[in-house]
């Protein structure tokens, strides 16, 4: 059995960082990473980027070498991805954040409305509903992310991290400061308009519905990919029209927020989320497409027959 020698290269110098010997054909590239750990000890596996080009796409762990366009002896070209973050304390840090923030403006801590409110209490029912539903929303994203979710890639960038608590902590507390401040003024149509936006909140139960479904696709540990298709849970009906169905109803129960509290901050965060996911969803309907030739026609990224 021939064996590989391996060496790789800094991406952006070609510099020769590391030359591997006698490397098996069946490794792979995670292990590979491993080996390169080794002699660069500050370069840990998360943060190494290999690949075939300087200016190519990253290998994946799973590749093995044999199997690559190379010969026996492969050059491979690194980058350093920088300091990584595990996705899971990632989600928790973005999602415990709102919780608490919201909550501190619920409550009229002192310092945010003014001596004579703190810890007074709202006489509109629409803002305790409004404080119930946001908390939910979030104490929900902080199960799903312990119990539910499983994730493609353990880590990402440690930088990222800021940016996404920037989002969701800024925006909370925007929304917050508004909902309860205590000049808020009811919607405009009273309990009906707070009726029809807890109906449709609903959509909270379809975005979890469609995680459980995404969840039962990929058995622990595993990167397997599939097709999604509906269960018999009628949320995940809305598979036969769109491809990433979590995002629809995700979009659904924030526009539901919106019309509850009639708050701008809260249209604003729906607008914002609602074109991010709209990439998101674009970026995995094209990936569908690309990596099974049989996916459904009749699927959209996000809203059925539209967009």
């Amino acid at each position: 059995m021939k064996h590989y020698e391996v060496e790789i290269l800094d991406a952006k110098t070609r510099e020769k960082l590391c030359f591997l010997d006698k490397v098996e054909p069946h490794a792979t590239i995670a292990e590979i990473k491993n080996l390169f750990t080794k002699t660069h000890p500050q370069w840990y596996p998360a943060r190494q980027s290999l690949r075939l080009d300087p200016k190519g796409k990253s290998l994946k762990d799973e590749d093995v070498l044999q199997k690559l366009p190379v010969g026996t002896t492969a050059t491979l070209y690194f980058r350093d991805l920088g300091a990584q973050i595990s996705w899971v304390t990632v989600f928790l840090t973005e999602y415990a954040g709102p919780l608490f923030i919201y909550l501190l403006f619920y409550f009229r801590v002192p310092f945010i409305y003014g001596h004579k409110y703190d810890f007074t209490s709202s006489r509109h029912t629409v803002v305790h509903l409004a404080c119930i539903c946001h908390s939910f929303h979030y104490i929900k994203r902080l199960l799903e992310t312990l119990f539910v979710h499983r994730f493609s890639h353990g880590t990402m960038p440690l930088r990222n991290i800021f940016k996404n608590c920037t989002y969701y902590w800024g925006f909370a507390a925007w929304m917050a400061y508004y909902i309860n401040h205590p000049l808020y003024t009811p919607p405009t149509y009273g309990a009906q308009q707070v009726k029809l936006a807890l109906a449709i909140f609903i959509c909270q139960l379809g975005n979890f519905s469609i995680h459980m479904a995404l969840r039962d696709l990929r058995p622990a540990g595993s990167k397997t990919r599939k097709i999604p298709y509906p269960t018999k849970n009628p949320f995940t009906w809305l598979f036969l029209l769109v491809s990433c169905p979590n995002y629809t109803y995700e979009v659904g129960s924030w526009i539901g927020f919106a019309i509850m509290t009639q708050c701008l901050p809260v249209a604003l965060f729906s607008l914002v989320g609602f074109t991010q996911m709209t990439i998101w969803a674009k970026g995995k309907h094209r990936s569908y497409l690309k990596e099974f030739r049989d996916y459904p026609p009749l699927r959209m990224p996000i809203i059925p027959f539209l967009l």
